[in-house]
């Protein structure tokens, strides 16, 4: 990772994003998703057979429960009060061999409500800007590559979980946040804030800020081996705006 991130676009899809909102919420396109709101209170976006090349994010003037967008590989989306459920089709062999979408899926939360993001069956090069959403959890199972998130300031603790061993993990939350950080299987090239460790293996537990009295906390754990990890904030130097590898 190198470059501050204070010098490049927070948030660099965001105008992409809006471009197709209007198509969207037209119904126009079959590539477009949406649903009402309504009395919902609480929200779930829940990926059911893995996500590949998603941007995720927040939009305090949406009006729907959620809008979402997709590439030549079409899911299946269904929505329960306020659970949002997307399933791609399965493939054989190894995670979506060789398939590259041209564009990412986009999916967007509204942010009047708390959410929970669950990934099951592993997720490959998700970006996540989750700064505008109460955020209750994040759950990725299955293995995960390169996925990079910008996390909100917490409400209460909040659990960040990745099973099945993950590479390349960008998780960045707001400076001086109360976090734990548990990783088991092994690790190489972790950081956290200014720690660094090259190598460790069994159970690692750290801790940064005032974790054990703190009320408003974030609890880390990555379990199955894990490389080049990194928590922090994300004005650190050396690191690297969220959605790198979309080329923005």
């Amino acid at each position: 990772m190198t470059g501050p991130w204070a010098n490049r676009p927070i948030n660099p899809w965001a105008d992409a994003m809006a471009r197709r909102a209007y198509r969207g919420n037209r119904g126009a396109g079959c590539d477009a998703f949406a649903a009402q709101i309504g009395a919902t209170k609480s929200g779930r976006l829940r990926f059911t057979n893995g996500a590949h090349e998603a941007v995720i994010c927040a939009d305090p003037d949406l009006w729907g429960l959620y809008r979402a967008h997709f590439s030549d590989r079409m899911p299946t989306v269904s929505v329960d009060g306020g659970d949002v459920t997307v399933s791609y089709p399965r493939r054989r062999g190894c995670y979506w061999p060789d398939y590259w979408a041209g564009h990412p899926a986009e999916v967007t939360l509204n942010t009047r409500i708390p959410w929970s993001v669950e990934i099951h069956g592993g997720a490959t090069r998700i970006a996540a800007d989750l700064r505008k959403l109460r955020l209750r959890a994040l759950y990725i199972d299955g293995g995960a590559g390169r996925p990079e998130v910008l996390l909100p300031t917490p409400d209460g603790p909040v659990v960040v979980a990745i099973a099945g061993g993950a590479s390349n993990v960008a998780i960045l939350r707001p400076e001086g946040v109360a976090t734990r950080l548990r990783v088991g299987g092994g690790v190489t090239h972790l950081r956290l804030d200014e720690r660094h460790i090259g190598a460790a293996g069994g159970e690692l537990d750290l801790r940064a800020g005032d974790y054990d009295h703190a009320i408003d906390r974030y609890e880390v754990s990555i379990m199955g081996g894990a490389n080049n990890v990194s928590v922090c904030a994300p004005d650190k130097p050396g690191v690297e705006p969220c959605g790198r590898w979309l080329g923005m």
